[in-house]
């Protein structure tokens, strides 16, 4: 996989920053984006940095290089894995109030985050069969193609509604729960907002999905981990799935749902069969950005 020509990569940090200051950074992370030839959204926001970007490995490489020059970037990391093109259609650089939205202005991770577990450490709990509760914070569309074994599905529609979705979970507040998403950003503000609530045990799974691949394999996986670029869903090898995403009705695609009448690209799935027909609606991996946070 790693002889691959492109790179993907996605990085963020939690980081106060001036309003002023990412104003006047935004146009030279463009045109340095633009130089690179890269693609993918790079967000940008008091709270801190979100980024998703494809590219060449050289032109990825210098990108690297040319963001964490900048003092409050300098210890970016980066999830790193490779396809056989552009993961993203286009080059977006955003100013955003917040780089994850949700409901509650006063969980700041860049002044506070929750305990966090090493992939391999929760793949320990699980070898040993700790009591512990995998929490999932993603979005049911999400879940739906992936999770943990025996996790906690919130069914979340969007991530601003998680809040909501752990008033009823009363019986939690003295286990140890371990919150996880793709790459660990959601988890920065979930967590801490369920010790708010009175949980007395939260963990943050440390780099999310993708990082527990990395380190540990499909190990208590069951299914694909979706990602928000046009490869739509890897496995836990971090290779690319043959998924795809239907548009109009927001439902994910496994090979078997793209035959029979029912589905016609560009036009309908079988989960959206009866919506009228008109418009180009159904995603393929190339036309695949950014969705639902």
């Amino acid at each position: 996989m790693e002889s691959l020509p492109f790179a993907n990569i996605a990085s963020y940090k939690f980081v106060d920053l001036d309003r002023s200051w990412i104003e006047d950074l935004r146009p030279a992370l463009r045109s340095q984006c633009e130089d690179l030839r890269l693609r993918g959204t790079v967000l940008l926001s008091p709270e801190g940095v979100n980024l998703f970007l494809s590219g060449q490995r050289e032109n990825i490489s210098s990108f690297r290089m040319y963001i964490t020059s900048f003092g409050p970037f300098e210890d970016l990391s980066f999830k790193v894995s490779y396809s056989v093109d552009h993961s993203f259609r286009r080059m977006l650089v955003k100013v955003k109030e917040e780089i994850i939205p949700f409901r509650d202005a006063g969980i700041r991770p860049s002044r506070h985050t929750s305990a966090r577990v090493l992939p391999s450490q929760l793949k320990r709990w699980l070898d040993e069969k700790r009591e512990v509760v995998l929490l999932d914070t993603r979005n049911d569309y999400e879940v739906e193609l992936g999770t943990f074994r025996n996790a906690i599905n919130l069914n979340l529609e969007r991530f601003r509604d998680f809040p909501n979705a752990i008033e009823g979970l009363e019986e939690l507040k003295q286990v140890p729960v371990v919150t996880f998403c793709t790459g660990g950003i959601r988890c920065e503000k979930a967590a801490p907002l369920m010790e708010e609530l009175g949980f007395e045990k939260v963990y943050q799974l440390e780099g999310g999905i993708l990082g527990y691949f990395e380190e540990c394999g499909g190990a208590y996986w069951d299914g694909e981990c979706f990602v928000f670029d046009g490869r739509v869903a890897v496995d836990a090898d971090l290779s690319e799935t043959d998924t795809e995403f239907c548009f109009r009705c927001q439902h994910v695609l496994r090979p078997d749902d793209m035959v029979g009448h029912d589905y016609v690209p560009g036009v309908r799935c079988p989960y959206c069969s009866d919506v009228e027909e008109h418009g180009d609606v159904v995603a393929s991996k190339s036309q695949l950005t950014l969705h639902k946070q």
